[in-house]
């Protein structure tokens, strides 16, 4: 018996031992078809690099290739520090892996930026004088104030440049401007227009984790020009939208404040980089849209429109030999003369700008060029009659001035978004019960000057002699012509006192004189703003007398002294005053 037991524990101890050794062999056989294939790779993979050696195209070379680059960038030790991690991370991957291509693109941008290389300036004061100039007719105090700054830096070598934000209508040449001090610096030029931008990260840029990741706007630009000094035109600042991806314009405050730019931290660089050598010019429509804390950390300099003269200039200095090359047109087959190019502004365009002028001499070229093409006979001279044939019936009557000695009429002043125009303010007494009525499409701020007007006349009716019964046996209805135009705007105050006056005394408004002023209840004349366009307008209209609160009298100091010729300003203060040199 004791040997049938040995025998079946034998038995047992053989079959383990048989199954150990096929599980072994099993082990050894995968494990050989692994060593084989990775032999196999490694072998591919190797000739595969000497074909790429050959061919001197490798990942390596690549690589090796931005080492020998770096070498020669003029950059911060820290940004070398960061480019060499980068690099080197960038060895340890794959080809094939979708972070290298990513990898890649961001050390390819640090290599393409110009750190520390700044182009010099041109610090020939009076040739960039000329450079302005040439370019741009008028606009005398934002080319003196460029000048100082270039002055700043040929006495001191460098500057945290200022912001500069050109404000002013349409048309006027504030984005042009900013092309021509390039230009007179002699540094590059770049552009980034914000009109419509809503979301922070294209200023800032995304993080690199995302896919499709970029820098912001600014660092594009700044490698765009290929140096750390550029003139960068920021366009339409007051037009940037805040949306759920964030608040543009308070990115836009790091940019823009010359203390904080030296670090401009970008999302995708992830690196500070110093913008402090950059000239920002930003241009804006209306400075009421640019948030305060922006407007803040900015030079405001007001372009207005031009004046009627000054575009005449314009439009035979600029325009015209402008319209005659983009046409193909020589010099002596168009010719205009002041009168009519000064009739083309006055029936064809109501703006501050040139840019429907330009559009208009553009429209007379092409009319030219066909009579040219087509081999017709015309005088080169362009007459009235050919600019009525070309460009139809004139479009806007001049303003002029056409309600002498009436009363309850009064000339008004006010300042619309494409320059100044005249209006007039008037009142009417009807039988009734003391209503006042105000029709003529008003904002609440020219309502509340109408209601203070009429309460201020009830109670100096006494020096005003009015009868009191008055008030109380006729309604008032107080109108502003041109009722599908909305106005509004704190300068009606003035006009709307005399009109009411003269219309419950019947006394006569003085021919030919216009005023501009907002009204207390007490009777005291407040300033206004937009003075230039406004004395402008009147002058075009043929007015000879204007009336202006005495606070504004500095503002008439900064007018050139030709435009204002034959006017005759009055300064007042107290709406008497005003009532005494108005009403005959």
């Amino acid at each position: 018996p004791g040997l049938l037991a040995r025998a079946r524990k034998l038995l047992e101890i053989l079959i383990r031992e048989q199954q150990l050794a096929e599980l072994k062999n099993q082990i050894q056989e995968r494990v050989k078809q692994e060593i084989d294939k990775q032999q196999r790779d490694y072998y591919l993979q190797q000739q595969m690099r000497t074909i790429q050696d050959e061919l001197g195209d490798g990942a390596d070379a690549d690589i090796e290739k931005m080492r020998e680059e770096a070498k020669k960038k003029n950059w911060p030790a820290e940004v070398g520090e960061t480019f060499e991690k980068e690099l080197q991370k960038v060895e340890r991957l794959n080809p094939a892996v979708a972070e290298y291509s990513v990898q890649m693109t961001y050390l390819q941008l640090l290599l393409e930026l110009p750190w520390n290389d700044v182009t010099k300036d041109n610090l020939d004061l009076k040739c960039a004088r000329e450079q302005l100039d040439h370019d741009h007719f008028g606009l005398d105090e934002v080319k003196e104030r460029l000048l100082e700054h270039l002055a700043v830096i040929k006495l001191k070598g460098d500057l945290k440049s200022p912001i500069l934000c050109l404000y002013g209508p349409p048309g006027v040449g504030k984005t042009s401007l900013g092309k021509s001090v390039a230009a007179a610096l002699g540094r590059k030029f770049g552009r980034i227009s914000l009109g419509g931008l809503h979301d922070e990260s294209e200023i800032r840029g995304h993080r690199r984790t995302y896919i499709g990741a970029m820098p912001g706007r600014i660092i594009q630009t700044i490698k765009r020009c290929g140096s750390s000094n550029p003139v960068i035109i920021l366009d339409e600042v007051d037009k940037v939208i805040v949306s759920n991806h964030g608040d543009p314009s308070s990115a836009l405050l790091e940019v823009l404040d010359p203390e904080q730019n030296t670090t401009f931290h970008d999302n995708y660089l992830d690196m500070e980089y110093d913008l402090s050598k950059v000239l920002f010019i930003a241009t804006a429509n209306n400075v009421a849209n640019i948030a305060p804390a922006l407007r803040d950390r900015m030079e405001m300099i007001n372009i207005a429109g031009y004046l009627l003269e000054e575009k005449v200039r314009i439009a035979l200095d600029h325009l015209l030999p402008k319209q005659r090359e983009a046409h193909g047109i020589k010099e002596q087959e168009m010719t205009m003369t002041p009168e009519v190019v000064e009739n083309v502004i006055a029936c064809y365009t109501r703006e501050a700008g040139v840019r429907s002028l330009d559009k208009n001499l553009a429209k007379i070229a092409r009319a030219r060029a066909k009579q040219i093409a087509f081999d017709e006979a015309f005088a080169p001279e362009i007459s009235m009659k050919d600019v009525e044939k070309i460009l139809g019936m004139p479009k806007f009557l001049k303003e002029e001035y056409e309600v002498g000695g009436m009363t309850g009429v009064v000339t008004g002043l006010a300042w619309t978004e494409v320059g100044g125009d005249i209006l007039y303010i008037e009142s009417v007494l009807t039988p009734g019960k003391g209503k006042v009525s105000l029709t003529g499409n008003l904002g609440d701020v020219m309502k509340e000057s109408a209601t203070i007007a009429h309460e201020w006349t009830m109670a100096h009716y006494k020096e005003l002699g009015i009868d009191p019964k008055l008030f109380e046996t006729n309604d008032i209805n107080i109108h502003v012509p041109e009722g599908a135009i909305p106005k509004d705007g704190p300068s009606a105050g003035i006009t709307m006192v005399t009109s009411i006056v003269s219309s419950y005394t019947g006394r006569k408004v003085k021919e030919r004189i216009a005023m501009t002023g907002e009204t207390t209840l007490r009777g005291r004349v407040m300033p206004v703003g937009g003075v230039k366009e406004k004395i402008l307008a009147a002058k075009r209209a043929g007015i000879t007398e204007l009336i202006l609160s005495e606070e504004n009298r500095k503002d008439i100091a900064e007018i050139k002294p030709e435009y204002i010729a034959g006017l005759t300003f009055h300064y007042v203060k107290t709406n008497e005053e005003v009532l005494q040199l108005a009403l005959e």
